[in-house]
């Protein structure tokens, strides 16, 4: 199956290394023209700078801090009034780690700006565009812990829930404008992230690293961590023609991890 997205437009979040980058440097290989978001300009022009442009590929970056909503808003509402876009991947840092006895009502509302808050503002001012061409693919990175909660991740557990069931319930409401809305449910994968939780892990178990890891290897039924390149792969098949009667779903990435139906 060949997929082509090439004459496309798409906007990833939290695109200069990991996930995100995996995605975005996948979607540029099927053709489309992307537009990478983070905080580190110095990587983003890295990567900009090695994406293909063989099938006329015109990529850039914006330099965002989804931390800071304000001017994340504003930064925002710039891009969208001189471009559109087909394609958009709300996807952002994750919140501190830590157990819901841990976290307080302030932590709460940081996690909502930084989770919810910029995810919803990117996708209304996206949807101008699709609503109008009658066309548009909105790919969410949540996690699996909105299905299993994960006792450390109290913060991403509780605002990542809030994503899904909104993503779900835009789906209803566009589709009659050809738009699909997805999330796809992470599990776990080789990126900083994991690496600085299991790190974090470790210090609090008083063991190696390498035996977190293992452990965490030992979980998952394909007895591995996921390469940040399959996730593109599932990213960019939900971007396609070839998903377009796929919507309102929470996919699982995960090697099988869920215990769950």
């Amino acid at each position: 199956m060949n997929i082509s997205l090439q004459g496309k437009k798409a906007l990833v979040g939290g695109s200069s290394a990991g996930i995100g980058k995996a995605i975005a440097t996948q979607l540029a290989e099927s053709g489309a023209s992307v537009t990478l978001m983070s905080r580190n300009r110095d990587k983003l022009n890295n990567i900009v700078s090695q994406l293909p442009t063989d099938q006329g590929q015109k990529h850039q970056f914006l330099t965002v801090d989804f931390s800071d909503f304000p001017v994340f808003q504003k930064t925002m509402e710039d891009y969208f009034i001189a471009n559109t876009v087909d394609i958009l991947v709300n996807n952002t840092q994750g919140p501190p780690a830590g157990s819901a006895l841990e976290k307080n009502v302030a932590d709460y509302q940081t996690a909502f700006d930084l989770l919810f808050k910029t995810v919803v503002w990117t996708t209304e001012l996206a949807l101008q565009g699709m609503i109008k061409n009658k066309w548009g693919r909105i790919i969410n990175v949540a996690s699996i812990s909105v299905k299993e909660p994960l006792s450390y991740l109290a913060l991403s557990n509780s605002i990542r829930a809030a994503v899904v069931t909104w993503a779900k319930s835009l789906a209803t409401d566009v589709g009659k404008y050809q738009i699909t809305v997805n999330s796809v449910l992470t599990g776990y994968f080789d990126t900083d992230r994991i690496a600085q939780l299991n790190a974090k892990k470790a210090e609090q178990m008083g063991v190696p690293e390498s035996q977190v890891r293992t452990e965490m290897e030992q979980k998952v039924p394909l007895h591995r961590i996921g390469d940040p390149k399959e996730y593109g792969y599932l990213a960019t098949f939900l971007a396609s023609d070839k998903a377009a009667f796929i919507t309102g779903t929470n996919i699982p990435i995960d090697g099988g991890l869920l215990k769950s139906l």
